[in-house]
């Protein structure tokens, strides 16, 4: 059964948190979680490249010279591909990135995350995150607090309110989501992850159905 350190306010230890075994002490597949960060890097792609061909130039209505006769190469149109000018050939069109990846595979992927920051010792837990006055410098102050260096962090709250949405923007290393929105490539992604412990519950209860 995998467990996880519970932080108190001053950071230290307070008791450890047992998780469910069929939840997060499950397999860490490595080619699963490369198919679901690959899914998400590419769903993100807005895909609206886009390049003209030779039909969709300007210009070029009617033939340069004469087929023979001239001693030079054959052209029918100064808008072909060889041209300066001329269209772009199998240049990039608009079109979706988008991946396609089973529902059960994307929670065993998300299940396989966090099982592999439980793993690396690079998950903890906290009671609550209050940031009542909502204020950047005493979210900063809790999370040193807590022992959290300046580095990639992911904390994972039970609801995102204005208070703790409005202190977080101006904090380049922190990502603060809930767990109906976290992806397996924010996890991955970070070096630490701090979840409430109604976050983790709630996170738990969700990839246990």
């Amino acid at each position: 059964m995998p467990t996880v350190p519970v932080l108190d306010a001053k950071g230290q230890k307070a008791g450890t948190l047992d998780l469910k075994a069929d939840v997060f002490g499950v397999e860490i597949r490595g080619p699963l979680l490369h198919q679901a960060v690959t899914r998400e890097l590419a769903d993100r792609r807005v895909g609206t490249h886009d390049t003209k061909g030779r039909s969709e130039v300007s210009g070029g209505g009617r033939k340069p010279w004469r087929q023979k006769g001239t001693g030079r190469a054959r052209q029918g149109s100064i808008r072909a591909t060889q041209w300066k000018g001329g269209g772009k050939p199998f240049g990039p069109t608009p079109r979706s990135y988008d991946q396609d990846m089973p529902r059960t595979m994307r929670r065993a992927a998300l299940r396989a995350a966090v099982a592999a920051k439980i793993a690396d010792g690079r998950l903890a837990v906290i009671d609550a995150l209050e940031v009542a006055d909502g204020k950047t410098k005493s979210l900063v102050a809790r999370l040193g607090a807590l022992g959290l260096k300046a580095e990639p962090t992911l904390l994972v709250v039970r609801e995102l309110g204005a208070a703790v949405l409005r202190a977080s923007r101006n904090v380049p290393w922190l990502t603060v989501e809930t767990p109906g929105h976290v992806s397996v490539y924010q996890l991955l992604s970070v070096r630490q992850v701090v979840c409430e412990r109604a976050g983790l519950a709630a996170l738990e209860e969700a990839l246990a159905r």
